[in-house]
């Protein structure tokens, strides 16, 4: 699984960083997290405000810091299928 947090490096794009990774260290998954910080590389996933998640490709937050426990869903749903 390969997960993205998107986002220039603002505190809150930090503190979904940290939570990604909380999160992802309790599991028993093979993931691979990166940051992506480049403004061009970030509007790549259209979104107009960050930060953002992208798992496996697909956005699936953008605009605000999502919960773990939403975090720890969405791995497990795409883990699921």
């Amino acid at each position: 699984m390969d997960i993205k947090i998107l986002g220039p490096g603002c505190r809150r794009c930090k503190t979904l960083a940290k939570d990604v990774e909380d999160v992802v260290n309790g599991l028993d998954l093979d993931i691979r997290i990166e940051k992506v910080e480049k403004m061009e590389d970030i509007l790549k996933f259209n979104i107009l405000r960050t930060p953002g998640l992208v798992i496996d490709g697909k956005l699936i937050s953008s605009g605000r810091v999502p919960s773990k426990s939403e975090i720890k869903k969405w791995i497990q749903e795409r883990t699921e299928k």
